[in-house]
């Protein structure tokens, strides 16, 4: 028979290595993709993502605040660079989508959803109803307080309107709420799975992608953090650290070695950059180093005036 110490011993061990599968499971960075768009949806997550230098931009509608784009939520759209970089440094997997793929329809599962809807839509329309009620109380009440009008007509009109508003009201289908699965396919996956799902990056791979991926990794690994620059005629943003506390230093214009540029593009983007006081990069990348690395070639632009 095991010792109780060799029991405890057991335990213990069960424990550091549910621990450590956990911590594992935290590595691996999860991203769905929307179309050819990369999207992250978990808070643990993002803050992974976040403490690795991937900014990304939030794109999802807050649940108490919907109708508004001043601040928003999940998912967090990352740049085609940001997912493969993670992909790259071995930090993310792709999760398959499974919604081309056919399920089984449950016939019952289809008839209870459409009576909750039905169900729904009855609640709705009752409590759109004695919200007009109310409103037509209120308002009835305020003209009766203005007017010197008989107790017993006012009585009676509001009597006659609250007749008429329940003979005559009518709730349309397309005013109910209803309420959206937001669940992504995947999420649910086991960390064993996740390591060795989807080995392929699913974005197609050209010249132009190839050219903007080199200058990204390039600028990451020397500490830079990049975010979209298509308000500023460039590929990325720049910035010394978080931008959340710095302002960016750099607009970064990415070509190949061999493609020209316009004078009057040169002209165009060393001005505006001038205009929001940020420095442009013409990035190139250029041949691979020995050791992993690969040379970029930068230019700098800065205007300073016609001559």
């Amino acid at each position: 028979m095991d010792s109780p110490q060799q029991k405890v011993t057991e335990t213990v061990s069960r424990e550091d290595a549910s621990k450590e599968s956990m911590a594992n499971s935290r590595h691996v960075i999860r991203i769905n993709f929307c179309g050819p768009t990369p999207l992250m949806w978990r808070a643990d997550e993002l803050k992974s993502a976040r403490e690795l230098g991937i900014i990304g931009n939030l794109v999802g509608s807050l649940a108490r605040q919907p109708r508004q784009n001043t601040r928003l939520g999940r998912p967090l759209e990352l740049l085609p660079e940001e997912g493969r970089l993670l992909a790259e440094m071995g930090r993310a997997a792709v999760i398959p989508d499974s919604t081309n793929e056919d399920p089984e329809v449950n016939p019952e599962q289809v008839e209870q959803y459409h009576a909750g809807l039905e169900n729904s839509f009855q609640e709705q329309g009752a409590m759109a109803l004695e919200d007009r009620k109310t409103t037509l109380l209120r308002v009835m009440t305020e003209k009766h307080n203005e007017n010197s009008g008989s107790q017993e007509n006012s009585d009676g009109a509001v009597r006659d309107r609250l007749e008429a508003l329940d003979h005559g009201f009518s709730f349309p289908r397309t005013a109910m709420a209803v309420q959206l699965c937001t669940a992504r396919a995947g999420l649910s996956h086991c960390p064993e799975v996740r390591r060795f799902l989807a080995a392929d990056w699913p974005i197609p791979r050209d010249e132009r992608s190839e050219t903007r991926f080199r200058v990204f990794r390039d600028l990451r690994r020397q500490g830079f953090y990049l975010t979209s620059a298509g308000k500023f005629g460039g590929d990325y943003l720049v910035y010394p650290g978080d931008p959340l506390r710095f302002h960016a230093y750099f607009i970064v214009v990415c070509i190949s070695m061999d493609e020209s540029m316009p004078l009057c593009d040169v002209l165009a983007i060393a001005r505006l950059g001038s205009n929001v006081k940020k420095t442009v990069l013409l990035c190139s990348p250029g041949e691979s180093q020995g050791d992993d690395r690969e040379e970029v070639v930068y230019t700098s632009l800065q205007w300073s005036g016609m001559v």
